[in-house]
């Protein structure tokens, strides 16, 4: 339950004359986060957090405690958080971006994790939980791939699309090499289509350990991202359908570099599409983080890892981080150059309302002081600064 009143970041967008600027000159937010789950309750150790953001502007974030799925709602854009929860597993896959995700489609909610009874990559399967009343009862969960234990790496991407469309896509193992699968729901998460796959890598495997993500653009069109492995490479990649995920365009290669590494970086990105259907990609390769549109080459956006980014009304928002943990820095469409959110964080994301209108809101883990999940809501467009 909740404390403080979000501090939108009006200031940050209106000149220099408006920001506080840190003791390393850097500059930092007016305002502060606001917290997500009590530092004193049984939510306390609430980790890897997943935000997404409906129509009507609710606030929904899921977060693994344990082996229980929790979910916290904020009905007031982001100024207070109520926390339930959707379901528990034997042991659930948690930690480097694994834990659940959640997403927002018409009048539902969906949320899936991975999880097993023995967990420790020894089994693991996709676990999708409905609700319709925003959070307060669940249906669940329904096992999305068809082979038992065969997600097992617990790395996984969801995103709602049109007409009540949700996919989900995870690392599977199912032929004993890692290759990208994914799963359509037509309605909301109720039921799910049959699993397929997205991409086998021509060699052994994609990029073992590092999580993909998935974006619909406004017509329906599903694009699914990774890191691959090829040559000796850790490149991201990019397809697209646009029958529903039933059959995937050629993979395309992400910006023009390449990164030689013989190793997973652990860091998977994030992909997004715009209001006008551009889909802008952000991602990390040897400690610089990246944009970029398929096709062109990338923007460098600083130094760091674990990049995250979605879709408001004036653009992309970005956020990553220094290092991890560390600074936690956010990029939006009418600043010049990063903000800071926090001077020691984890594992960030941002979220955004359906077709990049209304609040975007920024989570992660907070690693000082009392610790804990923090939101910060960003204004989308001038008249949310006005607010």
């Amino acid at each position: 339950m909740m404390h403080r009143k979000v501090l939108l970041l009006a200031a940050a967008f209106t000149g220099l004359g408006g920001i506080a600027l840190a003791a390393d000159g850097a500059d930092k937010t007016p305002g502060g986060p606001v917290r997500v789950v009590a530092p004193d309750g049984p939510d306390r150790a609430g980790k890897q957090p997943q935000a997404a953001v409906d129509r009507a502007g609710r606030i929904y974030v899921a977060f693994g405690a344990g082996s229980t799925v929790r979910l916290a709602v904020s009905t007031d854009r982001g100024e207070s958080f109520q926390v339930s929860p959707v379901g528990s597993v034997g042991s659930l896959a948690i930690g480097m971006r694994r834990g659940p995700r959640v997403v927002a489609s018409g009048d539902s909610v969906v949320v899936t994790a991975i999880g097993g009874e023995k967990g420790k990559g020894q089994d693991g399967d996709v676990l999708a939980w409905r609700s319709t009343d925003s959070g307060k009862t669940w249906a669940g969960p329904t096992r999305v791939n068809a082979v038992p234990s065969s997600a097992r790496e617990g790395l996984h991407g969801m995103a709602s699309g049109p007409e009540g469309k949700v996919f989900t896509t995870w690392l599977d193992l199912r032929n004993k090499r890692t290759e990208i699968y994914g799963a359509m729901s037509k309605d909301g998460g109720k039921t799910w289509e049959p699993d397929a796959l997205v991409y086998r890598s021509p060699e052994r495997s994609v990029c073992e350990c590092c999580h993909p993500s998935a974006a619909f653009a406004p017509d329906g069109t599903l694009h699914v991202m990774w890191r691959n492995s090829l040559k000796g490479a850790r490149d991201l990649f990019l397809a697209s359908s646009s029958d529903g995920g039933e059959t995937f365009r050629t993979a395309e290669k992400l910006g023009q570099g390449t990164w030689a590494l013989n190793a997973c970086p652990m860091d998977g990105g994030a992909v997004a599409v715009l209001p006008d259907g551009q889909v802008e990609t952000v991602w990390m390769r040897a400690g610089t983080i990246y944009a970029a549109k398929p096709g062109e080459p990338e923007r460098e956006l600083g130094r760091g890892v674990q990049g995250w980014t979605a879709s408001g009304s004036g653009g992309a928002y970005s956020i990553w981080l220094e290092k991890r943990p560390g600074k936690l820095m956010a990029l939006t469409p009418r600043a010049g150059s990063p903000i800071t959110l926090d001077d020691h964080a984890g594992d960030p994301v941002i979220a955004s309302a359906p077709g990049g209108h209304g609040s975007v809101v920024a989570v992660w883990e907070s690693k000082s002081g009392e610790g804990g999940i923090l939101a910060q809501v960003l204004p989308a467009s001038e008249k949310e600064e006005s607010r």
